[in-house]
């Protein structure tokens, strides 16, 4: 798998071994492809990553062999990468990776990390949220089309409910994200909530082509806005991540001008260096803003005080918690005696 190499990357020396073994066999990227593929990125993904509890998605052996999350901060990780502590919905708790330098990302590439998740957080407060992430999940019958068009109206939704600008990317899948920079001043409950209020509007306006319905079984052909990927420990994939396909995909930022224009397709490890040397980080202005939650937040208060529409289920790993309704599929639950 040849010898191992040294990458220098924003002033740090990180070191490659086995820099041949072939990560992803369809297209024949190796791990030194993987490594310089993150070092030509390097300002954007820091950029989505820093001062971010980190975890990483590792595929030792590349996409055809076994993989796992990596929450905690690995063993033998070098001193200048630091750790933010968070705690979990268990109430367990763990010093994760939090990278600070584009060398950081480069050091977690040689250790088979395809895909970065970082949390939607700071390292100075790990409990306030200063992203508000919207997931646009494409569901059978449905496609990257009809995210398109859906993130569109996500869009004007944004801007009617408190002036707030969204920032789009490609899931690397089918899918689309949808990510605004809040203050960090609400829990994540709070901003749950807010993800939730966008979802029923989302709704009310796209009926047959947006769905909040938790369940499988009640989203039908429509695109599913996941708003427990706002919950605690859920995270999303970074701006710049590869993930975990045989073509390797690349989540990309685009600009609005190209939602429903650009497709997926068009982002992977070979090409994105192309644009990012040509375009540099399209979403470089996010962290110059900063919006607030209020808007959204008073309009949960109205759906639930004048529709009754209070909270929807969590992910069935979390505690049951205040003012959930019942955890359980409908076709069960009619099924109960």
């Amino acid at each position: 798998m040849g010898d191992a190499v040294e990458l220098e990357v924003g002033g740090r020396t990180v070191r490659l071994s086995s820099p041949d073994k072939v990560f992803f066999p369809e297209r024949g990227f190796t791990k030194l492809d993987l490594a310089r593929y993150y070092a030509s990125v390097g300002p954007g993904i820091l950029r989505a990553l820093r001062n971010r509890p980190t975890t990483l998605e590792r595929y030792p052996d590349g996409v055809g062999g076994e993989w796992f999350f990596q929450k905690r901060a690995p063993k033998g990780m070098p001193d200048w990468i630091p750790t933010a502590h968070i705690t979990f919905p268990s109430g367990r708790s763990a010093d994760e990776m939090c990278p600070t330098e584009q060398a950081a990302v480069v050091w977690a590439a040689q250790y088979g990390t395809l895909t970065f998740h970082p949390w939607p957080v700071r390292a100075t407060d790990v409990d306030h949220p200063d992203e508000l992430r919207i997931d646009l999940d494409p569901q059978p019958g449905t496609d990257y089309a009809d995210a398109a068009r859906a993130a569109h109206e996500l869009r004007a939704v944004l801007e009617e409910f408190g002036g707030l600008r969204g920032w789009p990317k490609t899931s690397g899948g089918r899918g689309l994200h949808v990510f605004v920079p809040i203050e960090p001043r609400w829990t994540f409950t709070q901003v749950r909530r807010a993800a939730i209020a966008v979802g029923r509007e989302m709704e009310r306006r796209m009926p047959d082509q947006v769905t909040i319905k938790w369940w499988k079984e009640e989203r039908g052909r429509r695109i599913f806005i996941d708003y427990n990927q706002t919950a605690r420990d859920r995270t999303i994939a970074s701006a710049y991540s590869v993930r975990p396909h045989p073509h390797a995909p690349v989540s990309a930022p685009l600009r609005w001008e190209e939602v429903g224009v650009a497709e997926p397709r068009d982002f992977d490890l070979a090409t994105m260096p192309a644009r990012f040397a040509e375009l540099g980080d399209v979403h470089a202005g996010m962290d110059d803003h900063a919006h607030s939650l209020d808007a959204l937040l008073e309009l949960a208060r109205r759906d639930e005080h004048d529709h009754g529409l209070g909270d929807l289920p969590y992910p069935p790993e979390y505690p049951k918690m205040p003012g959930e309704p019942k955890r359980v599929q409908p076709s069960r639950a009619r099924r109960a005696p």
